[in-house]
């Protein structure tokens, strides 16, 4: 079940006017319209006669099976190959909308297309081939090489398919107001009751506005075809080094489209020309149609290296690793959300490659252990560990729908040359800040800002702004303590872990940063020559001037774990 705004939801365009709206209420509980409207009103409700819950019922058959065999081609490689399929059967559960299904759409191409809204996608085998090898190159295990390719199907994220069953616009309703809809938002003045502007009685026909969350007939669950190659080497004074290459490509990637998103009606004019919709819209009964899809736009590769040495008493080691992610999008686990939480300067439904949110950047580490044991009093243990990672990537993107497409956090912000190609408004208040004003701010953020500087005239691309790396050090240590009782050794042990040693050393190392904000451009709109307009975030009453902020979390500061133990034999 997933069932959101059933509480209500009231946007308002500022807290000022939301306090004076529900001040209002307070004084005239009865009213029917507001001088303080909501910018927008939602409210979702059951809409079949006697439901309780709107229950996504999806049943699925999940099959799978599996052959591999080994091949010894000489003494000192083995190659191994397999196959598997995979077939996922969905029972027709699906509640089909009448309307909805005789509605005409637009596909990513542009054309004309109409769906089934309670079709589930057909049974279609997933193959799966993949060989690997093994090859010991002098036969004395100094120099192994080791490698595969193949195709691999994960487990099928089936909340995917569950999305359209409850998303047809019959199992439930949804209200959108919004002026730009043609809706009076004066007509929904706050109510605290959440059941205030549902309807009263339901007849389980098509809801007057709904959203809908279809699969396409090719859809298929993701593959990716993925190579690798490794090689492990003993050197010198007993070393063993080991080197890897990992490159994957999408045969089957998932992204979104809004069947319901016309062509764009416009553009923007001056140095951010994006296309601009002044509807958004095809069905105006349909607030958007989220269409799953497979592509194969998707790739990724990642190098690591890594060296260990042992001693008699411990080891050293030391390991480096870089990854990129690309893809068109990230998908959640909800359809809407997925699509309008794909940041993107172009057509929405045509989104271009960028990199994952979960594209690893780099790591490297230090691991240290050393146990010395003396007569047969004790052993001492010092283990510790040092890391250096990309903690995060992000996109800068506008506060507010830039191009109109319905989506208010998704479009990536230009990155101007200079000041001549910025276009402020002025913000007015308690304390206001001119355009020129907001100018100079923006171009000093950007020179200092780390992603920002190096992208002038550029559009930010999505989730392309790495984070500073975030270096930390963990440091154990023990004393072992042992006692003969009963002619038997027993071993007692005192330990301290040290989480985050490098800030107890000094309260500036090992804290991490964060941005201080994804969307330091806020309130766009259009001028009347269609240039773009904005306006600076204003922070504690002043413009922003940087990008990042030290966290302060319990991530950033030491802690200490101290273990008394005791071992029994």
């Amino acid at each position: 079940m997933f069932f959101p705004g059933k509480q209500s939801a009231y946007v308002y365009n500022s807290l000022s006017d939301f306090y004076a709206d529900a001040n209002d209420y307070l004084a005239n509980p009865r009213r029917t319209t507001t001088a303080f409207a909501p910018s927008f009103f939602q409210v979702r409700y059951n809409n079949i006669p006697g439901q309780e819950k709107p229950i996504q019922p999806l049943d699925v058959i999940y099959a799978g099976a599996y052959a591999q065999d080994e091949w010894t081609l000489a003494d000192n490689m083995k190659v191994v190959a397999g196959i598997r399929v995979d077939v996922a059967s969905f029972g027709k559960t699906g509640i089909a909308n009448a309307e909805a299904d005789a509605m005409t759409f637009r596909d990513a191409s542009g054309a004309a297309v109409r769906y089934g809204s309670a079709n589930l996608p057909d049974a279609s085998p997933l193959w799966s081939p993949r060989v690997g090898f093994n090859w010991d190159v002098a036969k004395n295990r100094n120099t192994q090489i080791r490698g595969g390719t193949g195709v691999f199907t994960g487990k099928p994220p089936f909340v995917w398919i569950s999305n359209q069953i409850g998303n047809t616009g019959v199992q439930t309703g949804f209200e959108d107001c919004r002026a730009s809809l043609g809706c009076n938002t004066a007509l929904r003045p706050f109510n605290p009751n959440p059941d205030a502007y549902k309807p009263t009685t339901v007849t389980g026909a098509p809801a007057a506005s709904y959203n809908l969350a279809i699969t396409d007939t090719n859809f298929r669950f993701p593959q990716v075809w993925r190579t690798n190659f490794g090689i492990d080497q003993r050197l010198p004074w007993g070393i063993v080094a080991t080197g890897e290459v990992m490159i994957n490509r999408d045969v089957n990637g998932a992204y979104y489209i809004n069947a319901n998103l016309p062509a764009a009606q416009s553009a923007f004019t001056g140095a951010d020309t994006r296309p601009r919709w002044t509807s958004s819209r095809i069905n105006s009964k349909v607030t958007d149609a989220t269409v799953l899809q497979t592509n194969s736009t998707g790739k990724a590769w990642n190098v690591s290296g890594s060296a260990k040495k042992t001693f008699r008493d411990g080891f050293l080691q030391a390991a480096y690793n870089y990854g990129e992610s690309k893809n068109a999008i990230d998908p959640g686990s909800i359809a809407n959300g997925s699509y309008f939480g794909n940041q993107q300067h172009g057509d929405p439904n045509n989104p271009a490659v960028g990199f994952s949110q979960y594209s690893p950047g780099h790591r490297f580490f230090v691991n240290a252990n050393w146990r010395k044991e003396y007569f047969d009093f004790g052993a001492t243990a010092f283990s510790l560990f040092w890391e250096a990672r990309t903690i995060a990537n992000i996109s800068y993107i506008y506060s507010g729908d830039l191009n109109g497409d319905g989506g208010a956090s998704n479009d990536l912000i230009y990155i101007p040359r200079n000041t001549g190609e910025m276009n402020f408004t002025a913000i007015t208040g308690a304390v206001p800040f001119s355009p020129e004003q907001q100018a100079a701010a923006w171009e000093a953020y950007i020179a200092q800002d780390f992603y920002l500087s190096k992208h002038r005239g550029e559009f930010a691309e999505r989730n392309a702004a790495f984070l500073p790396l975030l270096k930390r050090m963990d440091l154990s240590v023990s004393q072992d303590i042992f006692r003969n009782i009963g002619g038997t050794r027993q071993r007692f042990q005192v330990r301290a872990d040290i989480i985050n040693f490098g800030n107890l050393l000094n309260k500036n190392w090992g804290v991490s940063q964060r941005l201080i904000s994804t969307s330091p451009l806020t309130n766009p709109g259009v001028d009347a020559a269609g240039r773009a307009t904005y306006r600076l975030r204003v922070v504690n009453n002043q413009l922003m001037t940087k990008s990042l902020q030290q966290t302060s979390d319990l991530g950033d500061v030491f802690k200490v774990m101290f273990s008394f133990r005791y071992f029994f034999n």
